[in-house]
């Protein structure tokens, strides 16, 4: 999958495992979790917790599988700032 935000690529899903992205929401309040494997879309996070809340739910998704999953924190012009 790639995810296009803004002019912003990313190949998720080109490590072969499941991966999360954590970037800015559009109208800058909060941010967005964004993966191929979210069956709706993004997951938007809000609040002075928003970042932590949206690593903690990747995480807790990639328990129910085999294997951990990447997630990605983002800033936004793109660059990653964070990695779990």
């Amino acid at each position: 999958m790639v995810a296009n935000r803004k002019g912003q690529k990313s190949l998720l899903g080109a490590t072969g495992c499941e991966a999360y992205e954590v970037r800015p929401h559009e109208n800058g309040e909060g941010v967005d979790l964004i993966s191929d494997r979210l069956r709706y879309g993004p997951i938007w996070y809000a609040g002075p917790d928003a970042v932590r809340n949206a690593v903690a739910y990747a995480k807790y998704r990639s328990l129910s599988r085999s294997h951990q999953a990447k997630i990605r924190v983002l800033d936004a012009s793109g660059a990653v700032i964070q990695t779990h």
